[in-house]
C-alpha cells in the first residue's frame, strides 16, 4: 500500500490559501511577505522531492503549477514524477505536455484504489479542497506541515470543519526555526 503525504504551508490559525502569492487572496504570498527566510525551514521541501515517487494534486493546483513548475530548478525533482489530478471537469486536453505522465483520477475512490497499487509514496501540494476531501475520507496517512506564525482570518482552510470522530496524530519529527517557523510531521493513527 502506497503512503499518501499532505503537505502544506499554512498559517497558526490553519490558512493555506495562496502562500505563493496566487492571485484574488487578500494575503496572498504570505509565505514570503510577512516572514523572513531561513533557509533551513525549508530543507523538508527538498527531501520530499527526494523521497516522493510520485504527485497529487486538485485541478485548481494543478492549473496553477502546471505553467511554472516544469521549468523551475526548485521543483526539477517532480518534473519527470507520474502525476495525478483529481477532479471531475479537468480533461485531457487541459494536461500540459513536457511535465511528465499525468493521469486524471475522478473520483477518492479511484484515489483508494491507487493507494493500493505498488510504488512509494505520494505527496500531495497545494489542494486545500482536495486534502479536505482526503482527509475526511481518512485517505491520508502523513502530514508535513511547515506552520508560519501568522493569523490570516479569512481563507482557505486545510483541515475541514465537518463533525466527524477524532482523528489522532502522531508527531514524528519537529522543528523550530529562528524566523518563528516550525516544522511538523504527524503520522495518522489508524
Amino acid at each position: 500500500m502506497r503512503t499518501l503525504i499532505s503537505t502544506a504551508f499554512v498559517s497558526l490559525d490553519g490558512v493555506v490559501e495562496a502562500p505563493g502569492g496566487e492571485p484574488g487572496y487578500r494575503n496572498s504570498g504570505w509565505t514570503f511577505k510577512d516572514v523572513e527566510f531561513v533557509p533551513e525551514a525549508f530543507e523538508i521541501k527538498g527531501r520530499e522531492q527526494q523521497e516522493a515517487a510520485a504527485m497529487m494534486m486538485g485541478r485548481v493546483s494543478y492549473e496553477a503549477f502546471s505553467p511554472v513548475w516544469p521549468d523551475m530548478a526548485d521543483f526539477a525533482g517532480y518534473k519527470p514524477m507520474p502525476k495525478y489530478v483529481v477532479s471531475t471537469t479537468l480533461t485531457e486536453d487541459n494536461l500540459v505536455s513536457g511535465w511528465g505522465e499525468t493521469t486524471i483520477l475522478r473520483s477518492l475512490d479511484d484515489v483508494a484504489a491507487l493507494k493500493e497499487t505498488e510504488g512509494g509514496p505520494i505527496i500531495v501540494h497545494g489542494s486545500a479542497t482536495l486534502n479536505r476531501s482526503l482527509s475526511d475520507a481518512g485517505l491520508i496517512d502523513r502530514y508535513h506541515l511547515l506552520v508560519f506564525p501568522l493569523l490570516l482570518g479569512a481563507g482557505k482552510r486545510l483541515f475541514s470543519d465537518t463533525d466527524k470522530d477524532t482523528q489522532k496524530l502522531r508527531l514524528v519529527e519537529h522543528a523550530a526555526y529562528s524566523n518563528g517557523l516550525q516544522m511538523n510531521v504527524f503520522d495518522v493513527v489508524r
